[in-house]
């Protein structure tokens, strides 16, 4: 039995709460590590923090200009060679079905063909935290740098990944104040040959905003697992929202649904939200026809508009139902141009670090009365649909 097998096993039956010891004791043992961390993201993807339970022990590494955090961002093993004799130091990203999680760091690498056995127990490792986080709050604690406020709690349980890649497409999410969070959030599933993606933000203030979300995405998940169209799922979770609220409040949302084996895109813009298309390095605003967002009126009637990509578009969609002062969609005011202007910017970034960026140029923009504005954006890269028309298999995204 080879030594990546009896890792995986020692790594699948370690208790939740001692996955880290468990992978220091593997490491150790059979491959004459000296020493590794166990790094995750915290929830604004600034910074990389250690897993563990002594708080002395929290240094953040910065996502960027770090080894660790270049490792994390490009998705790649990196080295630090040492300046004399000793071993290498590798950073190597753990990913779970493409969602970028944090980097396991090893000291002690001797042979470089250790790199590829080390970096499958990453992608190991990152499954393995999936389904550990479920029983201990370990990992919870290890995603903040910060304390998280009573809404953001509630409002990162709902989200999937952050992040997914097919080899037709790649997407990548992100939510802003992330520890801070009221009403904004993002949802996303894919089945046999759709990706459907929704931006939702709960309006108002505090825990009633998030309410008001969580009982958005959970109508909008029901009418879609019962595979109804994306107009009818945002009909009908406009009359759960009504039938609550009876129009005091209601949800901005924008729906969007990619067929994976033709790339033409459905979309319902329900409230705020804005679409930019990076085609052949060139920013265009979207025209999409902006309808009443989810909850306003009872048995409002909405419509799907269907756009085509074509490979090697880049499509940023955002949602910012918080913002004042910004255009509607197909509008020409600053923030419709600030945002081209941020999507422009991206062409070399990976998808996954798109969202963020573009929402941290637009807020750097914006007025300085409104610096923790909430808004949340996702990036959606259309590579092309496989001419055998299967699918593949998941690929580690960035």
């Amino acid at each position: 039995m080879n030594r990546l097998v009896i890792s995986h096993r020692a790594l699948r039956s370690a208790a939740p709460h001692r996955l880290p010891d468990a992978l220091r004791r593997v490491l150790r043992a059979h491959y004459a590590a000296e020493s590794a961390d166990f790094l995750l993201a915290d929830y604004g993807h600034g910074v990389l923090l250690p897993v563990t339970d002594a708080a002395r022990e929290r240094r953040p590494q910065p996502v960027h200009a770090t080894p660790a955090g270049r490792a994390f961002s490009a998705q790649r093993t990196v080295l630090e060679e040492p300046d004399g004799e000793g071993a290498v130091r590798a950073h190597l990203p753990v990913t779970a079905r493409g969602d970028r999680l944090g980097v396991l760091s090893v000291t002690g690498v001797r042979a470089r063909r250790e790199l590829g056995e080390l970096a499958e127990l990453a992608q190991v490792l990152g499954h393995e935290v999936v389904v550990a986080g479920r029983g201990t709050n370990l990992f919870h604690q290890a995603l903040r740098q910060e304390r998280l406020t009573l809404t953001a709690e509630l409002q990162w349980q709902l989200p999937p990944a952050r992040s997914c890649e097919r080899p037709e497409f790649a997407l990548g999410a992100h939510m802003h104040p992330a520890y801070g969070l009221q009403g904004t959030c993002f949802d996303w599933a894919l089945g046999a040959d759709r990706l459907t993606l929704y931006l939702v933000d709960g309006t108002g203030e505090g825990v009633d905003a998030s309410l008001r979300t969580h009982l958005a995405v959970a109508a909008l998940r029901n009418a879609r697992r019962a595979g109804l169209p994306l107009a009818d799922q945002a009909a009908l979770t406009d009359q759960a929202l009504y039938a609550h609220s009876q129009g005091e409040a209601h949800v901005p949302a924008l729906l969007a649904e990619l067929a994976t084996t033709t790339g033409r895109l459905r979309v319902v813009a329900a409230g705020a939200s804005r679409m930019v298309r990076l085609r052949d390095r060139a920013a265009t605003t979207v025209d999409v026809e902006d309808q009443l967002p989810l909850g306003m009126f009872e048995e409002t009637d909405y419509a799907a508009q269907e756009f085509a990509l074509l490979p090697g578009d880049r499509l940023v969609l955002v949602g910012e139902g918080r913002r004042s002062g910004a255009s509607g969609p197909g509008g020409d005011g600053p923030g419709e141009r600030a945002l081209a202007r941020a999507v422009a910017a991206t062409g070399l970034l990976r998808p996954t670090e798109v969202p963020a960026a573009v929402l941290r140029e637009v807020a750097g923009r914006q007025d300085a009365g409104e610096p923790d504005a909430e808004a949340v954006a996702a990036c959606l890269d259309w590579f092309g649909a496989r001419p055998d028309g299967h699918d593949g298999t998941a690929a580690p995204t960035g």
